[in-house]
């Protein structure tokens, strides 16, 4: 007859692989039917009653106790597996890779291993973000293995680690490579020119290991953790990642991967590449673009396919995206803080083109034209942020002439916009043909210079664009007005398109699109030494790639006593 024993052991924490090990070795043992070795919460519970062993003992045990069950096949039998419990765990500790002394605390790992820039935490979810805030505190990017972190907590851990210059990977983030060492489940792949941001474990793996098949290599392989692109976390982790490959002169392609982000997400992410001046393969793994191409973006239908792509971009990757790259960067003279667009448009379809090139390029985007990913002006009368204005919209012709006909209303908007100490650059369309203004250039210009004027008084370097809509038979003389608008030192297009894309390109430097603080690169390139909390094998893995790991013997703060763990942070706070 069968017989079922069980032991709560109160207070008692040891990882997941540990348990796991136990337990296998409990149900190895002769006579033993089946056996359970878990810490006492409720998902725990759950999966003992579907194995039947779920004891009145283990029912009552609290979430930070640890359950011992043996199924077997008579009582003496349960009895004896039970006794040899400390024998095996005293077995496996015995085993441990780690030699020497373990630290029991993060302070203490941080000191005995100071150059270790990041930590790695497995432990069980409900510790898992306060070791990744204690983590933080000491100015450790996180790989966060563990699962089962609540949403609100992502959001708050990948803020703080924002605004310190810091990363977290993570939570349930299962793979990263970071200066050729894997951290977590990772591939053996060469070091190389293609820098991989990954909200997919198995896709970072899959497309590192084929970069490496195909005879090139990876500079880093950054996970985020799968919630990382929904709405409620924004991409954080994914968008410092484009930014640190932006930065980084050892990167020549990046990749990226992920599930369909969120719509709002996708835009950002998709700016954040048109912005990284190399190219971008994305593969939003199951999303159909509309082109295959867009700029230096390039789409890839599967992972394979992401890796092949970024593979054959390298030989393009040293050459220049666009040609006016040599003016993307602002110049010296330009204020501190002047940073965004002012954009005067007297026709409404160019305008509403503009909106379109430019959302996918600068961040808070506002118009008086409702565009989807455009954000609508409190008062149009008032510029914000990045601005395009329609002034030809009914606000403000009501009793005035259409501005392609009157340029009255426009050149007070311009030197209002101009006198103020955050604009850097403004834009304006000058629609040349019959209808319209018979000289348009004889009064802008001098509204242009002065504005020019008063800004460099006030110590600051004014820039301005115009796109002339026209041909060379108006009569207003296409030639003549673009002469006349080059004189009062306005940079000059005929296309709105190449125009539009100057300018945000121009803007672009000035309009970081990762807040917080940026990523140190020398933390990701040095020789690479970690503090391990949790799984046994990760600090093994890393020993095995040659970095410096600390292995600490961390248990739940307060013995797994949630309430009196809060109120100890509380005390140390």
């Amino acid at each position: 007859m069968t017989a079922i024993k069980s032991e709560i052991r109160r207070g008692a924490y040891y990882d997941s692989v540990i348990l796991m090990q136990l337990q296998r070795e409990l149900a190895a043992l002769p006579g033993v039917l089946d056996a359970g070795v878990v810490m006492g919460t409720d998902a725990n519970k759950d999966i003992l009653i579907q194995s039947d062993l779920l004891t009145p003992e283990a029912k009552a045990a609290a979430a930070d106790d640890l359950i011992i069950v043996v199924k077997a096949e008579d009582e003496a039998t349960a009895a004896d597996a039970v006794a040899k419990v400390d024998a095996l765990l005293s077995q496996r500790q015995t085993s441990s890779a780690q030699e020497g002394y373990r630290p029991k605390s993060l302070p203490s790992a941080a000191q005995m291993l100071p150059d270790a820039h990041w930590l790695l935490i497995s432990v069980a979810g409900q510790y898992a973000a306060g070791v990744a805030r204690e983590g933080l505190d000491l100015g450790k990017h996180i790989f966060l293995f563990s699962d089962n972190v609540s949403l609100e907590d992502e959001v708050a851990l990948k803020k703080k680690a924002r605004d310190k210059g810091l990363l977290v990977m993570g939570p349930d983030c299962g793979t990263a490579i970071v200066n050729g060492v894997g951290l977590g489940f990772a591939n053996r792949v060469r070091k190389g020119p293609i820098g991989v941001v990954a909200a997919s474990g198995t896709g970072l793996q899959q497309v590192t290991a084929r970069i490496h098949q195909l005879g090139s290599g990876v500079s880093h392989g950054l996970g985020t953790g799968g919630r990382d692109l929904k709405e409620d976390v924004g991409a954080i982790t994914a968008l410092q990642g484009l930014d640190i490959f932006k930065r980084d002169p050892e990167t020549k392609v990046i990749v990226l991967i992920s599930k369909p982000p969120a719509e709002s997400v996708a835009r950002e992410l998709l700016r954040a590449a048109k912005a990284a001046g190399k190219p971008v393969v994305v593969n939003f793994i199951g999303f159909e673009p509309d082109k295959m191409v867009d700029g230096n973006i390039h789409f890839a239908r599967t992972l394979d396919g992401a890796a092949e792509l970024a593979v054959s971009l390298l030989d393009k990757a040293d050459e220049r995206i666009s040609p006016e790259s040599e003016s993307s960067q602002p110049d010296a003279s330009s204020g501190g803080n002047q940073k965004y667009l002012r954009g005067l448009f007297s026709g409404g379809t160019l305008a509403y083109e503009a909106l379109f090139i430019l959302r996918d390029m600068l961040p808070n985007l506002y118009a008086n034209l409702h565009v989807p990913g455009v954000k609508d002006l409190a008062n149009p009368m008032q510029s914000q942020g990045n601005t395009i204005v329609d002034l030809g919209e009914d606000v403000f012709t009501v009793g005035r002439l259409h501005p392609m006909m009157d340029n009255d209303l426009r050149i007070r908007r311009l030197h209002q916009e101009a006198d103020d100490p955050e604009t850097a650059l403004i834009l304006l369309d000058v629609v040349l043909g019959y209808g319209s203004h018979p000289d348009p250039a004889s009064e802008l210009a001098p509204a242009i210079e002065e504005a020019r004027a008063r800004a460099q008084a006030a110590g600051r370097h004014l820039e301005f664009v115009a796109i002339v809509v026209g041909t060379d038979e108006d009569p207003q003389d296409m030639a003549a007005q673009i002469q006349r608008l080059e004189a009062a030192g306005v940079r000059v297009f005929t296309s709105n398109e190449a125009g539009v894309s100057y300018v945000g390109q121009r803007l672009q430097p000035l309009n970081p699109l990762t807040e917080g603080q940026p990523v140190a690169l020398e933390t990701l390139t040095g020789p690479l030494a970690a503090i391990n909390v949790g799984l046994e094998s990760f600090a093994d893995s890393l020993k095995d790639q040659g970095a410096e790991v600390v292995w600490v013997d961390w248990r739940p703060p307060a013995g797994g006593n949630e309430k009196l763990a809060a109120l100890l942070a509380r005390m140390r706070g």
